[in-house]
């Protein structure tokens, strides 16, 4: 009896040294920080995150119960991987599009054709060491990708951009895409941007008459210009320093854009030109719209939480920075960091 008597207290001690911040239907990806997600048109997830220096990729073909083991797409000196940065992903028609930073201020691409093969693209700023924040997002439809990203060229925080017309592979010349009249946006909040066929819609923290309120800016000719910046909400945040919190914005079936952001402690989403409604408090919140439904995802007092379309929410466990992802109609999938540790969990819709 010995044998099973050993075997049982050994099976007890594993059980208690387990990790009680994560949940036991928490799948673990691999170590780093700062995980970026997307699912491609024929429902291959991919995820992107930080390890050091190495820009880690792990991908899963099976709607998020296994995922294929990490490699490093690149080791990228310096790379930024922490507090809302880190390496961020999209996908063109035929190819896999990573963005990823250096702390100096320079930003880099990569691709991954449907060989499965990873290259080295160009840098996307056309003036070096301008991304200081390192705070930037990418977005793709088709072939049509665009980056947008904190700039200090001009000395001040402003929004520029970069469009690639080729899945990636090459970057065309910046462009400003916002400047604030008050001198400088907010200065560490981490903008959001979405691409649709030739509308490209950018959602950033602004910082005008003290108040740091978030403006969404719209492109109609697939990134060449864009409009004035329309603020979102009507009510205001004054706020003398950064909350170091961008939020996130999706396209609905029906083609209307949502957002979703934090004011003080609250979480709020809303559509451009109507009233914001609150949906819980917490912070670094995101969001995706599923089959014309939005489903929305943040962290509250060091936990995940996720909430459905019905309303009803669901925390997942212990961790920060969340990011979602569409399986199909019925579940998506999220993925964040807890202790330099990438998690990933599916949940029904």
């Amino acid at each position: 009896m010995k044998p099973l008597i050993f075997i049982a207290i050994t099976s007890l001690l594993l059980i208690c040294c387990k990790d009680s911040s994560q949940n036991i239907n928490d799948h673990l990806i691999g170590k780093g920080q700062m995980p970026n997600m997307v699912t491609d048109k024929s429902g291959i997830i991919h995820v992107v995150y930080g390890s050091g220096d190495n820009i880690m990729y792990a991908s899963s073909s099976d709607g998020g119960k296994q995922f294929s083991e990490p490699v490093a797409i690149s080791a990228l000196p310096e790379l930024a991987a922490s507090h809302m940065r880190g390496p961020q992903i999209a996908t063109a028609s035929s190819r896999v599009i990573v963005t990823a930073c250096t702390q100096a201020g320079d930003i880099f691409s990569f691709t991954k054709s449907a060989s499965g093969n990873w290259q080295k693209g160009s840098q996307l700023n056309d003036v070096d060491t301008v991304a200081k924040e390192n705070l930037m997002a990418l977005s793709a439809d088709g072939q049509l990708a665009f980056a947008v990203w904190l700039d200090l060229r001009d000395k001040h925080n402003r929004l520029y951009g970069a469009k690639s017309a080729d899945g990636g592979v090459t970057w065309q010349k910046n462009i400003l895409v916002y400047a604030s009249p008050d001198t400088t946006v907010c200065e560490c909040c981490k903008p959001s941007v979405v691409v649709k066929g030739n509308e490209i819609y950018v959602m950033f923290r602004n910082w005008l008459n003290g108040n740091r309120d978030m403006y969404v800016v719209a492109s109609s000719d697939g990134g060449a210009s864009f409009g004035g910046a329309q603020k979102l909400g009507s009510g205001s945040w004054a706020l003398n320093g950064c909350p170091m919190d961008g939020g996130a914005i999706a396209i609905t079936r029906d083609g209307s854009l949502e957002t979703v952001w934090r004011r003080k402690q609250i979480i709020y989403a809303c559509e451009p030109g109507q009233a914001e409604k609150q949906i819980g408090d917490g912070k670094n919140c995101t969001m995706l719209a599923v089959n014309g439904k939005n489903v929305y995802a943040w962290t509250n007092d060091g936990d995940i939480v996720v909430m459905k379309p019905q309303g009803i929410t669901k925390k997942l466990g212990a961790g920060s920075m969340p990011v979602l992802a569409r399986i199909n109609n019925e579940h998506v999938i999220c993925v964040w960091e807890n202790n330099e540790k990438i998690y990933s969990q599916v949940v029904e819709l």
